[in-house]
């Protein structure tokens, strides 16, 4: 088994991000989809909208995750599920997953880094690349940090080495911009926040307890340390904010 941070925390939740399956499950409701529709999840991570949205909802899946040890975990919680026939696994990145089947009925991006590749990592400039791979009637899932408070700037940079990221109201005009109208937007509250982290740092330390002498278990215990203190640091200032999107007009 390919070890990281991700890997083990993931694997401990519901959803790779601080974001309830229960709100999900309503956005795609909302979205309404047919069974049998083309829906592509963009950094599937441990794999379970995936399998939800083929289960639940009966869609084709194609799957999509960079991180080998991430794959790895998708591909088990796959090939365990009673729709796994309709769920392909793409080991890479989405560019090339968008090239090759775009358009798509339905696009989930939930925390990715690049969503759309070619190093293009501001809200309003991913919003519209991937809006250009929807199908007519098509809809976008999309989540992300969200600045709930001003963040201090040593915070800002921490965060923002991968994407850069907006408050809710800041989402919301990037979409317009993209061309998208906002359906449903809900940010999560600072419990649900706050219980995402624990259960990450948790997950991550009780491994280490049960295998301190893995050759991985000293990067483990500090990336885990740093993980705690930008958590920490970002208390108040950090949220996970849900949006479904469609193509205006």
């Amino acid at each position: 088994m390919r070890l990281n941070f991700h890997r083990i925390a993931y694997e401990a939740l519901e959803v790779c991000n601080a974001v309830p399956m229960a709100r999900i499950d309503a956005a795609v409701a909302l979205a309404d989809i047919s069974a049998g529709a083309r829906a592509l999840d963009i950094g599937c991570g441990n794999a379970a909208v995936s399998v939800r949205l083929a289960e639940r909802f009966g869609l084709r899946v194609t799957a999509v995750e960079a991180d080998p040890a991430m794959a790895e975990l998708a591909a088990d919680r796959i090939a365990a599920s009673p729709s796994k026939g309709a769920i392909v696994l793409h080991r890479g990145y989405s560019d090339a997953a968008l090239a090759a089947g775009s358009p798509f009925d339905l696009i989930v991006a939930l925390g990715t880094t690049e969503p759309v590749g070619g190093g293009v990592r501001d809200p309003g400039g991913m919003l519209k690349g991937l809006r250009e791979h929807l199908a007519p009637g098509g809809r976008l899932l999309w989540g992300d940090l969200v600045w709930t408070a001003e963040p201090p700037e040593p915070l800002r940079r921490i965060v923002e080495m991968n994407n850069l990221y907006a408050d809710d109201a800041g989402w919301r005009a990037a979409a317009h911009a993209a061309g998208l109208d906002v359906l449903s937007g809900q940010v999560s509250s600072q419990a649900e926040w706050d219980a995402y982290a624990d259960r990450m740092l948790d997950a991550v330390q009780t491994w280490i307890a049960a295998h301190s002498d893995h050759p991985d278990a000293a990067a483990l215990t500090a990336r885990a340390g740093q993980v705690r203190m930008m958590m920490d640091f970002g208390r108040g200032f950090m949220g996970f904010g849900l949006y479904l999107l469609a193509p205006q007009g």
